[in-house]
């Protein structure tokens, strides 16, 4: 039997070509982040001089402090701790909520407004600005956190990730043994999708939460200079007739810092999460 399952390639460790292609995957996704650090390390002038140096500088604290000072940095990572971490908790919330709606419950145009949902994923984010800020400024929150968090709250790819996922991972006969037990509709969800739908949700808040830290366009419009998230504030690094590279690359690598303390601390996690539904599934 044995035999079998190695010849069937069950157990068949990963070959070479494997491992090299995962290697290459991840020197060139690294690459950006050396690439940033390196030029952040070195001084402007020297740059300029003598084109970029592959050994890394000196001036990397220097540069970074420079950038504290030259922006509200510290405002700008508040604000995109606040943003980025209610956005994706609401995220997380209403798109499970609406997921396990469309994948259990019945209801008279369950299939024909779930593809009206992901239709609006093929509509531009561009074509919704105008309108967006015309509805933030009568509300009277243009300038404030509140019009960058509101219209992020929940997201069609959400809702399609929370629906798929939930449709072959809770099984129906689970729910109705729930509901014989007198738990109603909430009570269901609660004690029974929120759990099933655990390891969707927390890549849906990792996926979540890097997409609106690295959010620029709307924020850069809507938010005032001195109330800015980090993308924003970085922008005032530029000047208007000249770039120093050395500074700006180096408040990139100032802002990704957070994403990898978050991928140190709870990528283990998530993949442990993702492999128990996995194995439930």
């Amino acid at each position: 039997m044995k035999k079998n399952r190695q010849a069937g390639g069950h157990d068949r460790r990963p070959g070479f070509w494997v491992y090299g292609i995962l290697i290459a995957v991840l020197f060139g996704s690294a690459f950006p982040i050396w690439w940033s650090f390196l030029i952040g390390s070195q001084d402007a002038a020297a740059i300029n001089q003598n084109g970029i140096n592959w050994i890394p500088g000196g001036n990397f604290l220097a540069n970074a402090a420079t950038v504290i000072d030259t922006i509200p940095f510290w405002t700008a990572l508040l604000n995109s701790i606040i943003v980025s971490t209610s956005v994706a908790l609401s995220v997380v919330i209403f798109s499970t909520l609406a997921g396990y709606a469309f994948a259990k419950l019945k209801f008279r145009g369950r299939e024909g407004l779930l593809i009206f949902v992901i239709a609006t994923m093929a509509v531009p984010t561009q074509l919704g600005i105008v309108p967006l800020f015309i509805v933030m400024s009568r509300l009277g929150w243009t300038g404030s956190l509140w019009a960058v968090i509101a219209p992020a709250m929940v997201t069609a790819f959400g809702v399609f990730w929370m629906t798929q996922y939930l449709r072959d991972a809770l099984p129906d006969e689970l729910i109705e043994a729930v509901r014989m037990d007198g738990a109603s509709m909430i009570g269901s969800f609660w004690y029974v999708g929120l759990p099933a739908a655990r390891p969707a949700a927390a890549m849906l808040a990792l996926f979540t939460f890097i997409a609106t830290w690295t959010n620029f366009f709307w924020p850069f419009i809507v938010l005032d200079p001195g109330n800015p998230t980090l993308p924003v504030a970085l922008q005032q690094l530029q000047a208007a007739y000249y770039v120093d590279y050395s500074l700006v690359l180096s408040g990139v690598v100032l802002s990704i810092i957070p994403l990898i303390l978050v991928f140190i601390f709870l990528g283990k996690q998530l993949v442990a999460g993702i492999m128990q539904g996995a194995v439930k599934g």
